[in-house]
């Protein structure tokens, strides 16, 4: 079932995982790096279709293409996550964050880190 919020079907978001962890990729390193994964052809069409996009770029490599992504995933994840908070969280950070820490258990440091965060947003504020 495909998300609202995600452009992506089901397999080109593993396919885009894949590249983004690898940070570039064949074909045939996609096809073994996905689980269940559909044939060669079929990997080779949705990276065209990813390409066509504009998600991902490739070059080649003497017989082969390497792919590799047009976002830093820094920025794609902003984006996703700015999806997610308009679309779950009627656009409010606060209660994604409020969310989030309330379905995990956040370590010492990530608790300091999100208080300093918090105090720079206050000084900014006020």
């Amino acid at each position: 079932m495909k998300s609202s919020t995600d452009p992506f079907s089901r397999r080109e978001r593993q396919i885009m995982n894949v590249v983004y962890e690898r940070k570039r990729a064949t074909v045939a390193e996609v096809v073994e790096a996905l689980p269940d994964a559909p044939s060669y052809n079929t990997v080779r069409t949705l990276l065209g279709t990813l390409v066509k996009k504009g998600h991902l770029n490739h070059v080649a490599d003497g017989p082969r293409y390497v792919y590799f992504t047009t976002t830093p995933a820094e920025v794609a994840g902003q984006t996703a996550l700015g999806r997610v908070v308009k679309a779950f969280y009627e656009g409010s950070p606060a209660r994604a964050a409020m969310a989030l820490l309330a379905s995990d258990s956040p370590s010492e440091q990530e608790l300091d880190e999100l208080q300093a965060l918090i105090a720079k947003a206050r000084e900014k504020g006020a």
